[in-house]
Order: C-alpha cells, then structure tokens, then sequence
C-alpha cells in the first residue's frame, strides 16, 4: 500500500476516488491499523460521525465511526457488511465531510446490522435503528461510490445546485 497515514487528508467532491468501488482489505496490518487511527484524528477535527477510506483517496473497504463525539465511542469497520432489519424506512437531514456545505434529507432503512473487523482484527457484528444505523449506512455507500448527491430528491438538488457547481469548477 505505501501510504503515509499522517499525509491523508479529505478529500471533496469530484475527486475520482470517491466514484470507484473501493477494494477490500486483506490483513489487519500496522499500516491499515495507524490509517484508521489518522481517520479517526480527522473525523473528529472536521468534526464529523463518519468517514470512509475513499473520502480520505484510499480506495480501502472501511470506515471509522463515533455517534457521540467521545473518542471512547470510535469504532472502526474493515471490510464491513450491512443487513437490513425490517421494513421501515426515516428520512434524515445529512451531510458530508466531501461536500462541504452541502446538506439534504436522505430516506434510509431505520435498522441495520452490520458485520465487520475491528481495529484488532477481530470479526463483530452489531445492530442499530437510531443515529449509528444511519451513519453506517451512508459511510458504506462511500464505499460502493456512492455519494449523498446521488440519494438528494429534486428539491434538494435544486437548493444545492450552486454549492455543487462551486465544487466541480
């Protein structure tokens, strides 16, 4: 991989990174481990509740997560894998570390259960219907290069569309 962890920064729209399909991680090594412990640092700097690899231009299957704000609360999902629990769906107002300035309300289902790795390289399984369900969702579309723009209604497009063109130059 080769990638100075203290180099990455964040990286916004339209960056080609954040299109491409990021690729799974083989190994739980020092390096992937010192990559998410730098993803950490800059979520909360920016401050944000979610980051995925590709918004920091590695194209990795992983993010980092924290509802709260309390760093006791970081968790870490490496090549992360997501179930729908039921049914019921919520729209939600959300933005984007990669779209600054940039906010619309995203329908997603309300519960969701996520496999992954941790940090350690352990396997976990966890399950949610409030904020990390949410915020899971949406930093594993970063994953596939999917981004809040594709998931906008009209409405929001349209109150977005100066801020967007700003971005794409």
């Amino acid at each position: 991989m080769n990638t100075d962890p203290e180099k990455l920064t964040i990286v916004h729209h339209p960056h080609p990174v954040l299109r491409k399909v990021a690729q799974p991680v083989e190994s739980v090594t020092p390096e992937v481990q010192a990559i998410c412990t730098r993803m950490l640092e800059l979520m909360h700097e920016a401050p944000g509740v979610g980051l995925a690899a590709p918004q920091v231009g590695l194209e990795l299957r992983l993010f980092v997560a924290n509802a709260t704000g309390d760093p006791q609360d970081d968790m870490v999902f490496i090549n992360p894998l997501i179930t729908v629990e039921g049914k019921a769906t919520e729209d939600m107002e959300e933005g984007c570390l990669s779209l600054p300035g940039i906010n619309a309300s995203i329908r997603r289902p309300k519960a969701v259960t996520i496999e992954a790795t941790d940090i350690k390289g352990n396997r976990f399984k966890a399950t949610s219907d409030d904020l990390p369900a949410r915020i899971w969702q949406h930093e594993n579309d970063h994953l596939d290069g999917v981004m809040i723009i594709d998931k906008m209604s009209p409405i929001d497009k349209m109150a977005n569309r100066k801020a967007l063109k700003e971005m794409e130059g």
